[in-house]
């Protein structure tokens, strides 16, 4: 499935960057594909997409779903399968993810319990070596 998934990844983006698709919102934004998910039957792929600086992510994923008939056709053409899989666009949330844990991680609450942690670390071992 991870494979698969990979290969239909690439072939989206190839598809994505040479611009071949002719679409007003599609040319005017830079669309990224970092992760794609597969069904276990591989007959349905989900590709999680977003614009470069994440502005107008509604319209770009509705003028891919006007395009999937296309974008189907190409990634069939491009990766070998048995069936070709429909393909679903969904909105990439991992890099928001991404961003709120490293606002939690630096935020003063985990700051100051880590530094109570190394604290109590250093109090252990100076116990353990006397």
């Amino acid at each position: 499935m991870l494979r698969v998934a990979e290969l239909i990844r690439h072939a989206c983006a190839e598809v994505l960057s040479r611009g071949e698709i002719n679409d007003p919102v599609l040319e005017t934004h830079v669309v990224t594909v970092p992760r794609v998910k597969m069904s276990p039957d591989l007959k349905l792929a989900t590709l999680f997409v977003m614009p470069l600086g994440g502005k107008d992510a509604n319209d770009v994923i509705k003028a891919l779903d006007k395009h999937r008939a296309f974008l189907r056709g190409e990634i069939a053409r491009k990766v070998n399968l048995k069936f070709a899989p429909d393909v679903r666009f969904k909105i990439d949330d991992s890099f928001d993810n991404s961003a709120k844990i490293d606002a939690l991680l630096n935020s003063e609450k985990v700051r100051r319990d880590l530094d109570q942690a190394s604290g109590d670390e250093a109090d252990d071992q100076e116990n353990e070596g006397a």
